[in-house]
């Protein structure tokens, strides 16, 4: 069984910094982190996990847009984040970049979807549509 490789969260900071530079939605966006400790726990709550990678991304994404760790930009860099995170251990990240993505990231952040729910959209591209 190969170790997997971990997010830190230096690094996830510098996804938010980026994503605010290429993904502008207001005019307002600001790269700064409001908890470092929300953060952590993130990761630390993805590392605890006793699943396979695909849990662990859930929880990773699931935790860095729900603890919000910084001012602007948490959906957009939970987003990246997994992405990365799934690929640097090598496995497939199934989920498309388009619009509806972005409508299910809002129901992620409203706690719509079960934990399997984004495993299997984060493995397979699969998830039903968010609805308010």
């Amino acid at each position: 069984m190969t170790d997997i490789i971990y997010p830190t969260p230096e690094r996830i900071v510098e996804y938010n910094v980026l994503v605010l530079e290429i993904v502008k939605v207001k005019k307002a966006d600001n790269p700064k982190v409001l908890s470092t400790s929300k953060l952590r726990e993130a990761i630390a709550e993805c590392e605890d996990n006793p699943g396979d990678v695909y849990d662990k991304a859930a929880v990773l994404m699931k935790g860095l847009v729900q603890k919000h760790p910084f001012a602007s930009g948490n959906r957009r860099t939970a987003f990246v984040a997994t992405k990365e995170f799934i690929l640097k251990n090598n496995a497939k990240f199934a989920i498309s970049d388009d619009p509806d993505s972005a409508k299910v990231m809002q129901g992620l952040r409203e706690n719509y979807y079960s934990h399997e729910e984004l495993k299997e959209w984060i493995q397979h591209g699969k998830i039903r549509g968010f609805k308010r």
